[in-house]
């Protein structure tokens, strides 16, 4: 085996490494596409079967802008539930909030001056 011979192996593993990545990404936007059919998701199923670089190639370029559009979403959704678990874990809301929520309290008549002025000192530390 020539040095060569080496460098093509790694290539050609390189290609196929990132062919593989792709097809994978095509695979699960098929299935995260909620605009289609199951008809249709199955169909682009079978064609990736018989004919997987072309048929890769043609997602691409007919779905490609809206799988874009899709990942983006998908990553707003995520970013934006992980913001709310962080906010949930932190177990309480900024110190304006409380206070908010102590005065709409106080003005309810649900808690006292005296409950008021501590939960306004207990948020403000």
């Amino acid at each position: 085996m020539t040095f060569w011979d080496i460098i093509w192996f790694i290539f050609l593993a390189y290609v196929f490494f990132a062919y593989l990545m792709v097809l994978f990404s095509v695979i699960g936007d098929i299935f995260r596409n909620r605009e289609s059919s199951g008809l249709v998701k199955a169909v682009w199923i079978v064609l990736l079967i018989l004919f997987p670089i072309i048929i890769v190639i043609v997602y691409l370029i007919i779905e490609g802008k809206s799988m874009a559009e899709r990942s983006a979403a998908r990553s707003q959704e995520i970013q934006s539930q992980q913001e709310s678990y962080i906010k949930g874990v932190a177990g309480h809301a900024s110190p304006a909030d409380q206070v908010a929520k102590a005065k709409s309290l106080l003005d309810s008549g649900a808690i006292s001056q005296a409950e008021y002025d501590s939960m306004k000192a207990k948020a403000l530390s």
